[in-house]
């Protein structure tokens, strides 16, 4: 559907201007993260690296201080929506450089174990053969030493790229219901059936 349209005062403001409430809330900008539009693109520096994404179209951004605000540049719903989605994306790739992201899984099997060889995960999940997943760019794996290669941290800026590799990790061998064997994110409640012995037992 096509956007809408709406006329503007003399500032520049839509006359039908709509506010989402998510999108109206200022982005914090801790020390050192920068956010610029150019080539049609937000880019995002911060001490964790830099990021860049097609920009939403229909919003301005203006920073004061040390705060971000995104406005829509057209009226109604549409504009509201697209300075909600700005907000978003923006906020997650503010705190993707300043903080990162972490994501941590967990091997539940006997056997189950995971090792580094170089840029290759290997990945031992109870198959006649292991499972090699090269790691993405931007996404550093450690694997704690006392866990004896059952835990799996990930961590990077992207936001995206980490649920990707994290959920593409878990693909593998997701946690069966019958004794929640697999790859599961840490602290992730893995409803487990009652197996035919339980039933029988009732």
């Amino acid at each position: 559907m096509a956007a809408q349209t709406s006329s503007a005062n003399a500032s520049g403001v839509p006359a039908d201007l709509r506010q989402s409430r998510v999108g109206k809330r200022p982005v914090a900008l801790p020390k050192g993260v920068t956010v610029t539009v150019s080539n049609g693109k937000f880019e995002v520096k911060g001490p964790k690296g830099t990021l860049t994404r097609p920009a939403t179209p229909n919003v301005s951004l203006k920073v004061e201080g040390t705060e971000l605000q995104v406005m829509p540049t057209v009226g109604g719903r549409d504009g509201a929506r697209f300075q909600g989605l700005a907000r978003s994306l923006l906020n997650g790739m503010v705190t993707g450089v300043s903080a990162g992201y972490v994501k941590t899984l967990q091997l539940v099997g006997t056997g189950y174990r995971a090792e580094l060889k170089g840029k290759i995960l290997n990945l031992a999940l109870g198959f006649s053969h292991p499972v090699n997943f090269p790691i993405p760019d931007g996404v550093t794996v450690v694997i704690p030493g006392d866990s004896k290669g059952t835990l799996i941290v990930l961590s990077g800026s992207d936001k995206e790229v980490m649920g990707q590799t994290a959920a593409k990790i878990r693909g593998f061998r997701p946690p069966e219901p019958y004794g929640g064997k697999g790859v599961r994110y840490q602290g992730e409640k893995v409803r487990e059936k009652a197996g035919k012995a339980a039933k029988g037992g009732k």
